[in-house]
């Protein structure tokens, strides 16, 4: 009947991404562990955990004093479809067990929907919803798509020298210099870069952080500082991963963060990616536009709010003649357009110029002030969420998005080679980028900020 067949569907849980290939993610916060399956990837690829254990931990919790205290070492097992370190052309299970749950963190959240969560939603949607964390809701469940994101990337790199770098590229109100930013969208930093850049060294004694160039930036609010007292060099301070790669603006970063943890509160930011190495021809149109997918893909991860590609809403306010990218002859037979104002895409199809895009992520719900809410039943309530929670997610977010982009990538991949019968051309090195501008701008002197009314 109707009723049933309604019935039926308002219980499935859409957890599956993917055409040709499909990941299915499962597990929840507080549960026995997470992970995923995944369809799609040929036989006789070289894999093993160690390809996809690095992505992990680079988004694992407890890995700096700017995130999540929570210790979860997220050691993947990987439970079928490889033998003698190859893919078998089979399903590819993966599962990552949790080890540190504080479940009594989230008594007193039974009775109230916490602000800014997704208790009260999947309440009224399924007439349940996990006792404890945020359940499929929680940023655990991105567990699984970073680790089929590292097995397509590793298929990508082999088949197309195809590799994904993203960074922070702002967080509240600090934002990259202009100059920086369209610098690094052009010649972007590789993934070591952005992981030793962009990370500082604390001396709380002192009150300074300090960068891998020894420069010194006060503890309170980043700002360069020289004449700093003597104390721990970047060698001996404790860690600060911000994943911006330019000290001198992930230095106030890092101090942002702090304040907010200090105060209880929380604030979110934008990450930047460049894909080098695009194939030429991904992208279904009309409604499966590369972009269209890659929004998809983005918008899916917890807690993000905007995507943009290319020029984005800067391009709103320009004119033809700036935003137009004008073609010249390329490599492979191919054309390559003298500017990338598109951002990599023409009519929702790749050209095979640098794919570029940003995805802005919200201030992290969980905070430790009390909120004047109210409970399910409708009264009023204050609830402050216990837990250990990030004050800002973004220093953990860069393998979760590079994550899903190569998910998006691959699949628009096998699909254009089912329709094609043929392999997908890339521009070759006009695709790649030089390398230079991010240790450029990391060497360069740091200068005060300008303060503004």
């Amino acid at each position: 009947s109707s009723s049933s067949c309604c019935a039926q569907f308002t219980l499935v849980a859409m957890s599956t991404f993917g055409t040709l290939f499909k990941v299915s993610t499962f597990g929840e916060s507080h549960g026995i562990g997470v992970g995923c399956i995944v369809d799609g990837i040929p036989a006789n690829l070289p894999l093993t955990e160690a390809d996809v254990q690095p992505q992990l931990t680079r988004r694992r919790p407890g890995q700096s004093a700017l995130t999540t205290a929570r210790q979860e070492a997220d050691t993947v097992t990987i439970l079928s479809g490889t033998e003698n370190g190859l893919t078998l052309g089979t399903p590819i299970a993966m599962m990552v067990k949790n080890q540190d749950q504080r479940k009594f963190d989230y008594a007193n959240t039974v009775q109230a929907p916490r602000p800014g969560h997704a208790d009260y939603t999947y309440q009224v949607k399924y007439g349940a919803r996990a006792s404890s964390g945020g359940g499929r809701a929680s940023a655990r469940e991105t567990i699984g798509r970073v680790a089929a994101g590292a097995v397509a990337e590793k298929w990508l790199l082999q088949e197309h020298k195809t590799t994904i770098s993203c960074w922070v590229s702002s967080i509240m109100d600090i934002d990259l210099p202009k100059e920086v930013a369209k610098a690094l969208e052009m010649d972007p930093p590789t993934r070591e870069e952005i992981d030793t850049v962009g990370t500082l060294a604390e001396d709380e004694e002192n009150g300074y952080l300090v960068d891998m160039h020894g420069r010194k930036y006060k503890r309170s609010d980043g700002e360069p500082w020289p004449e700093a007292p003597s104390g721990k060099d970047f060698a001996s301070g404790k860690k600060l991963y911000t994943r911006c790669p330019h000290p001198p603006t992930a230095a106030r970063m890092a101090a942002r963060i702090q304040q907010l943890r200090a105060e209880e509160d929380s604030t979110g930011g934008v990450c930047t990616t460049v894909v080098l190495g695009m194939p030429v021809g991904l992208g279904e149109p009309c409604f499966d536009k590369l972009e269209a997918q890659l929004a998809l893909a983005m918008m899916s991860l917890p807690a993000t709010k905007a995507f943009e590609i290319g020029e984005g809403y800067n391009a709103c306010r320009m004119r033809g003649s700036q935003n137009n990218d004008c073609f010249v002859k390329g490599e492979n037979g191919l054309l390559k357009c003298k500017t990338n104002h598109a951002g990599g895409t023409l009519g929702g199809i790749s050209s095979g110029e640098p794919l570029v895009f940003k995805v802005g992520i919200k201030p992290a719900s969980s905070i430790s002030q009390d909120q004047e809410t109210c409970t399910f039943d409708g009264d009023k309530h204050t609830l402050s969420v216990k837990g250990r929670h990030d004050p800002c997610v973004l220093p953990r977010a860069p393998p979760l998005i590079e994550g899903m982009a190569a998910m998006t990538i691959m699949d628009a991949v096998l699909r254009q080679r089912a329709r094609s019968g043929e392999p997908c051309k890339t521009l070759g090195a006009l695709g790649q980028a030089e390398g230079k501008a991010t240790a450029k701008y990391a060497a360069e002197p740091p200068t005060k900020v300008r303060k503004t009314a």
